[in-house]
């Protein structure tokens, strides 16, 4: 019988880490539904670019208030689940407070007031970002586009992250308590609790045997709940916290306003553009192979996985769409809304693989069903979106391929876009002048 809770613990760690495994692995899937684009280049500066935004945060920095409350909950958060290590064998093995054992006296003292410290300010973060959130009415946390889940999904990670900084501080607090009544040896310091929560405890004064089940019952809903923190990520915008590596990672290093071309069509038209070429001459053998099935983004299958993997890795904060020069003038358009829409179609093509063993064509695109050309045509490609991003997502690819398709494929294009490209082919320019006029404006008074 005294094995039970160790056993139990097994089982939900398992179970656990397990769902979450699950999970990732569908992501994984999904990302791949996309064409493989090679970002393995320049490896120091890719490295450098993770450590430095992923990690660093430095992107944060732009908006100085958020970035720093950020700051806190992230590392904060990260740092204190190192004690899910100690958490784990103490589980396990049923020991009470193994690190004490290993760092000692006097480094676990400073571990565990470090870890209080961190705590706190995670606390004060968390409740700071739901005040702004919900009642200051900073204008991207309010758009429409927010309404209904990602406002709750936001809500409901700063209220989880409490309740676990919470159980922390009475799990210490109670442990302090018995501590000094010794019933449990010394170990650890605990400044935060100590200030806090042990006053209200001795107010009361709650015997040893309610204060051994009080730090237990602390000890088990910081555990459970991180492993249902870490399986909610999947359903949750938060997934940042561990796709923003990859995605830092295989950034677009280029220039921004550097757009990509597609290969063959450049191959026509320096074909087209040598005096010298026979333009009946059979195609080279295995040319065939380098001509896409589809030029542009129809659909999620015609994107890469990069933008795909942007899609999961939106944070949906809204500092693309804050700077957006098309959104700020009344425009439909929302970069943060691409990756959302481009998301939600992405999880809806997975669940359609998860119910027929593979896809089964739903009669829906990303394109129109998602995303509408009136999006589209909106937007300005100034790069403002990829600019003010803090870990380097960039909408602006997407609707560039899209954009593509639309003239490529459908012929689509705006008029006035239509009559510009008209004019190029004929005229080798955008204006409707004859080419042997081109000059003439130089001769002008």
């Amino acid at each position: 019988m005294q094995y039970i809770g160790n056993i139990i613990f097994l089982i939900l760690l398992v179970a656990g880490f397990g769902l979450f495994a699950k999970s990732l692995l569908k992501i994984y899937r999904n990302i791949r539904l996309g064409h493989e684009i090679n970002r393995n280049d320049r490896k120091g500066e890719r490295w450098s670019t993770m450590a430095r935004v992923a990690m660093g945060q430095s992107k944060m920095t732009a908006r100085p208030v958020a970035g720093v409350l950020h700051l806190f909950v992230y590392v904060g958060f990260v740092i204190i689940n190192i004690e899910l290590i100690e958490i784990i064998v103490d589980g396990l093995f049923g020991t009470h407070r193994f690190l004490a054992s290993v760092f000692g006296h006097g480094f676990y003292s400073f571990f565990t007031a470090t870890l209080e410290i961190l705590a706190l300010l995670v606390v004060i973060g968390v409740v700071i970002f739901f005040i702004r959130r919900n009642f200051y009415g900073v204008k991207r946390l309010t758009m429409k586009e927010l309404f209904g889940w990602p406002k709750q999904d936001a809500n409901w990670i700063l209220i989880i992250e409490f309740a676990l900084m919470a159980a922390f501080f009475t799990m210490n607090a109670s442990d302090f308590i018995l501590q000094s009544r010794g019933v449990l040896p010394e170990h650890g310091s605990f400044p935060i609790s100590e200030m806090t929560l042990v006053p209200f405890f001795e107010i009361f004064s709650f015997d040893s045997g309610f204060l051994m089940f009080t730090e237990k019952a602390a000890w088990w809903f910081h555990f459970v709940g991180i492993l249902f923190f870490m399986n909610y990520l999947y359903y949750s915008k938060h997934l940042h916290i561990i796709l923003a590596f990859p995605s830092t990672w295989y950034a677009n290093l280029e220039k921004k306003g550097k757009f990509n071309n597609l290969e063959s069509v450049t191959k026509e038209i320096k074909l087209m553009m040598d005096p010298n070429a026979d333009p009946y001459a059979a195609p080279a053998e295995g040319a065939e192979a380098d001509v896409p099935s589809k030029f542009g983004a129809e659909d999620i299958f015609d994107l890469n996985q990069v933008q795909l993997l942007n899609a999961y890795s939106c944070t949906e904060c809204g500092r693309c769409t804050s700077v957006c020069p098309a959104n700020i003038t009344g425009k439909k358009l929302s970069p943060r809304l691409i990756l959302m829409k481009t998301r939600d179609r992405l999880e809806e093509v997975g669940r359609n693989i998860d119910q027929n063993g593979k896809f089964v064509d739903d009669g829906k695109k990303l394109l129109n069903d998602y995303i509408t050309k009136e999006e589209l045509w909106a937007c300005t490609t100034c790069n403002a979106c990829t600019e003010a991003c803090p870990v380097l997502l960039d909408p602006l690819s997407i609707i560039f391929e899209m954009r593509r398709f639309l003239v490529m494929e459908q012929s689509a294009a705006p008029q006035e876009l239509n009559l510009m490209m008209t004019n190029v082919e004929n005229n080798a320019a955008p204006w409707q002048y004859n080419q042997a006029d081109r000059l003439n404006w130089a001769n002008e008074n």
